[in-house]
Formats: C-alpha cells, sequence, structure tokens
C-alpha cells in the first residue's frame, strides 16, 4: 500500500444539478451523474416494467402453464451468492404464489462445474421434472438445453452472463444481455432477472384471476440486494433502486432468519447494514458454501424461517469462510513468490499484460480470489488455474476497468479454435477451461490480446478521488449521510478523498492492520496544523513513522465502539508525501 502510485482527482461535471442540500453530497452525487433529486428517492415505481425484458412472455407463459397443471419444476441454480439468492428467491416466491412442486438443484462446482450440463440434465431427470428454470446461467447451456429437449423436459433460462453466438433451443430465454435485448440496462444480476420474470408472472396471475398474484414480492427485495450486491455488477440507477430498497427492509427487521444470523455471525448490526456489508460479510459467507463445499448449505440458510437453525448454519458458513482465509492467504504467498523470483515465469509476469498462473494444488474454489487479490495488486488483468482432473485445468479470470475480459477469451478462442474447451463471463469476470498442454500457449494468446486491446499501454496504477476535504467537511454528520444517502458499489463508487496529513502516531493492531493519528494540514493555512483524526489501514505494513508527511487517500467512516459513534478514516491508500512540512 505504500509504493508510490498516482491520485487522480475527479473532473467536476459540465452542468451541477441540485440533488442535495448538503454541500458534500451534492458534489460527490454529481460526479457521478446523478441528475435529479428524484433517483434518490428509489422508488419501485421508477423501475422498468417487466415486459420490456426479451423473452419474458414465453417464460411465463410455460409457468403459468405448470401452475395449472401443478407441473414438477426444478430449479438449477449456480454455486455463487447471486446463485443462492436467485435459486433461494425462485423456489420460495413460487411456492407462495401456489406451485405445489417446486425443488431446486446446484451443481458441485467440483464434480459437475457450472451450468446446465449433459450431465446435471441427468441427474435432473431422475426427479423427472416437466420443467427446468434456470437461475444466473443457462444462457450458453447449448447442449444441456438440447438433451432436456431430448428427455422431453422444457427448459426456461433466467440469466445475465453475456451470450455466446448460438443461443440455446429452450422454450424462453430471459436475459438483457441477448441480441435484439429491449430492456434499459444489461446491468442486472441474475437474481435481478429471476425478480423481473416473478413480477411479469405476478401481473399474470393477477389477469387471470388467480390466488397467488396476492404475493407480496417487495418482501423478496433483500435477497436481490444481496444477490446484485455479491455479484459485484454496474449498481446503475435500476440497480441502484433494488439494492437500496432491500437495504431499508433489512434494516427494519423485514428480512429472513438466515441473513440475521450471517450478520450476527459476521459482527454485523442489521439497522446499520449498507451495500459494502454484503459485500464484505454476507457475500464470502454464503460464497463459501460454494467454494468449498455445497451451495445448498448457503440456500437453506436463506430459505429456512428457523432462528436456531438459522443460526446452525450461519455458523458452519462462518467456518467455512475461515477456512477460505487460510486457502487464500497461502496460494497468495505462493502465487507472489512466484511473480517474485527470478524464474522465467515471473519474469515474463513482472511485462506482463497479463498475467496467467498455474499451481497443481491451487484450490478451484478459491482461484477466483485470489485472481482478484492479484489483479487488485498488479493493476493488469490475471487468469488463475487449478487442476480439473488428469488432462484439463480450470481457470478464473479477473480484469480491470477498460478490459472486457468475456471478450478477450472470445478473441482469443475465435482465433485460436481448439484451445480453450469452454468459457464464459462478464466484462470483469469470467471462467474457462483447458487442456494441461495448452496453457503456455495460452497464456501466450491471453497476453496478446490484452495488450492489443490496451493498444501496447499498460494502464498506470492510481486512485480516482474526490477531492480535497477540510476539517470541517471531515465529520461524523457526513459520514453517516454517505452512508445513508445511497447504496454504493461498482461504477457508482464509494467516494474517497484525498489531503496531505502529519503522522502523529502509528501501531499494529489484530493481523496486521495499522492504526495511525493523523493530524490535517488546512489547505488556506500554509503549514498550519488543523484537526487529529484517528485512522485505520488494513493489511499495511507498518513502514510509516511518526512525524512522516503523508498523503492519504481515505474515506470517511463511521466507528461503532461499545455504544458510542466517532469519526474514524478508512485508509485506502497511504504515502510519502512529497511536500515536506516545517
Amino acid at each position: 500500500m505504500s509504493t508510490t502510485v498516482s491520485i487522480t482527482r475527479r473532473e467536476p461535471p459540465a452542468k451541477a444539478h441540485k440533488l442535495h442540500d448538503n454541500q458534500l453530497i451534492n458534489h460527490l452525487l454529481n460526479a457521478r451523474g446523478v441528475e435529479s433529486a428524484s433517483e434518490l428517492n428509489f422508488a419501485l415505481a421508477d423501475l422498468p416494467t417487466p415486459e420490456t425484458l426479451l423473452g419474458i412472455d414465453a417464460a411465463v407463459d410455460r409457468l403459468f402453464t405448470a401452475l395449472l397443471e401443478q407441473q414438477k419444476i426444478l430449479i438449477v441454480g449456480d454455486y455463487d451468492c447471486d446463485g443462492a439468492t436467485s435459486t433461494s428467491l425462485a423456489v420460495m416466491a413460487l411456492r407462495e404464489m401456489g406451485y405445489e412442486n417446486v425443488d431446486y438443484l446446484v451443481p458441485n462446482r467440483f464434480e459437475y462445474g457450472y451450468g446446465l450440463s449433459t450431465t446435471i440434465v441427468d441427474v435432473a431427470a431422475k426427479n423427472k421434472p416437466d420443467l427446468i428454470v434456470t437461475v444466473d446461467n443457462g444462457v450458453a447451456s447449448v447442449d444441456g438445453v438440447e438433451h432436456a429437449r431430448a428427455l422431453s423436459i422444457d427448459v426456461v433460462v433466467t440469466d445475465h452472463h453475456l451470450a455466446p453466438p448460438v443461443l440455446p433451443r429452450a422454450v424462453a430465454v430471459v436475459n438483457p444481455n441477448i441480441p435484439g435485448a429491449t430492456f434499459p440496462s444489461g446491468n442486472l444480476a441474475g437474481v435481478g432477472v429471476c425478480f423481473y420474470v416473478l413480477l411479469a408472472l405476478r401481473a399474470r396471475l393477477a389477469k387471470e384471476g388467480v390466488a397467488g398474484a396476492q404475493v407480496k414480492l417487495a418482501d423478496y427485495l433483500d435477497l436481490v440486494a444481496i444477490g446484485t450486491v455479491a455479484d459485484v455488477v454496474a449498481l446503475d440507477r435500476i440497480n441502484r433502486i433494488l439494492v437500496e430498497q432491500g437495504l431499508r427492509r433489512i434494516r427494519k427487521g423485514f428480512t429472513r432468519p438466515g441473513v440475521k444470523a450471517i450478520l450476527s455471525r459476521a459482527g454485523r448490526v442489521p439497522e446499520r447494514i449498507t451495500a459494502s456489508d454484503i459485500g464484505f460479510a454476507i457475500g464470502p459467507r454464503l460464497n463459501a458454501a460454494g467454494r468449498l463445499d455445497d451451495m445448498t448449505r448457503g440456500i437453506h440458510c436463506l430459505m429456512t424461517n428457523d432462528d436456531a437453525e438459522a443460526l446452525t448454519l450461519a455458523t458452519e458458513l462462518d467456518t467455512l469462510n475461515q477456512q477460505r482465509r487460510g486457502i487464500e492467504q497461502k496460494m497468495r504467498d505462493e502465487a507472489e513468490a512466484i511473480l517474485a523470483s527470478d524464474a522465467s515465469v515471473g519474469e515474463h509476469a513482472q511485462h506482463a499484460f497479463g498475467v496467467v498462473l498455474f499451481n497443481e494444488d491451487w484450490h478451484q474454489g478459491v482461484i477466483g480470489i485470489v485472481a482478484g487479490r492479484l489483479k487488485d495488486q498488479l493493476n493488469k488483468p490475471v487468469a488463475i488455474f487449478a487442476a480439473d482432473g488428469d488432462d484439463l485445468i480450470k481457470g478464473s479470470c479477473r480484469s480491470i476497468p477498460g478490459v472486457h475480459i468475456r471478450d478477450v477469451l472470445d478473441t482469443v478462442a475465435t482465433h485460436n479454435p481448439d484451445l480453450i474447451n469452454k468459457f464464459g463471463g462478464h466484462a470483469m469476470a469470467a471462467g474457462l477451461t483447458l487442456k494441461r498442454a495448452s496453457f503456455s500457449e495460452f497464456a501466450e494468446a491471453f497476453n496478446a490480446e490484452i495488450k492489443r486491446v490496451l493498444d501496447g499501454e499498460l494502464p498506470a496504477q492510481g486512485f480516482l478521488s474526490d477531492g480535497s476535504l477540510g476539517d470541517s467537511q471531515r465529520s461524523l454528520a457526513n459520514a453517516q449521510l454517505i452512508d445513508e444517502v445511497c447504496p454504493w458499489g461498482q461504477e457508482f463508487t464509494a467516494p474517497v478523498f484525498d489531503d496531505v496529513f502529519m503522522v502523529e502516531g502509528t501501531r499494529v493492531v489484530g493481523t496486521g492492520h495499522l492504526k495511525l493519528r493523523l493530524r490535517s494540514i488546512e489547505a488556506d493555512h500554509g503549514d498550519d496544523y488543523g484537526t487529529v483524526y484517528d485512522a485505520i489501514a488494513f493489511n499495511q505494513p507498518n513502514t510509516i513513522a511518526t512525524g512522516d508527511p503523508v498523503h492519504v487517500v481515505y474515506a470517511l467512516s463511521v466507528n461503532h465502539y461499545r455504544g458510542s459513534r466517532s469519526l474514524q478514516l478508512m485508509v485506502r491508500h497511504i504515502q510519502i508525501s512529497e511536500r515536506q512540512l516545517s
């Protein structure tokens, strides 16, 4: 964290709108392109209507037939947090609507891999479903859908991943990212797409006078918020409405016992939950089930109505998450050792546009996290591979702004037809499978394509700041307002600021975190010193000394301790300042 990097301040918008009475909040919202104060109402009525989703009418028709005939429905989900919330939402809402034969199946990542494969269809067929509904997967499952058709099982696909050139021949494909899509945003998470299908289905039930139309789907917005934030999709206006509405319900206690139990195990209080609590507390614990064990445990936790059972399951998820952390740290240490070595891989990686690493002993369920950590550290796209049997390796990619990683894989596959067995994903994250023998060839092609996309120039590592603050603006009230005014997240980033401080004291706490006392230097008064602030820098080595002038990128945060609240600066980056103080 102490490495010198560039710190760039946001350009002010060409036209500023009156959005909030608080000057700082008004500035932050304008800087992120908010144009009307009405956008801060987060009204569900402002959401696009369901019929704007291509394929949704066909999906609703098939689901309505299934209700009339009480057919057997199987929800096939994914093993991440978005998949878990989508699966839980679909099962619980359909049952509440009057469907009597709804069950779910989530492929174990280690046994079956991702999506509606032909193997998973065979597993599903043992229960003789009339209809399979995929959530958070399926748009690329051409072979799986064909196999289901051959077994006389209908399939409705609900997904949000980018579509391949050929779509599966399902009864319906509902996805805001397929050719011809008319929905105003491609940023819905899988759980958001599922929620929209249920909205359209409820409208159909109301039109037909069916009792299930009385279901209050807004009661499930806690799940929609969790899946949306955890999947790190862009928080455009539509997703901000969905997330804020879900957060409001959790804060008021209108959420599932499992959500409350997970928050309790994570040391979070529902009344104060923010989007970052989903990203750092709920998401990792649910994901740990799919990464190390079986996501059915996470789904069961979300679906149970029993408080004691929820706490037991949440405790198991917390234990799995602690195990995941240990595995992740070992893998990161091994990856960094490769990068720091004089071996050819390390030398190549230092100068590469895209880093590709493989270790026989790395854990398939954790490679995505390690790829993300290294991506942040190196500021370049990273692909991490683990063994997948004797002949194959499985990889997870994470990318940086400006490099659409799924498109990179698509181009590599197009130019090298036999290189990649299968792939899929988003702009910032993707997965793939290769033959072991193809690793070096893939690494070379991956690097070359990223170099082409970046025009041969690696982006500088840096931070985008919302500017400098004076002592009067660094306040507990402003920190609370930032937390409360709206959800922050991907492409609607939480505010950070940058200023020069003098270090008045440091100490290491916990497992390598640095607590600091920072005295401000008021810009209007030269080198005159201002207020002293408590600050914390997570995972920061103690390379800062008392008396050092430091340039700090930080967020305003509320520190809750023994019933009291105080302002704390959350340090995102700290480096010795070029400005020498007298």
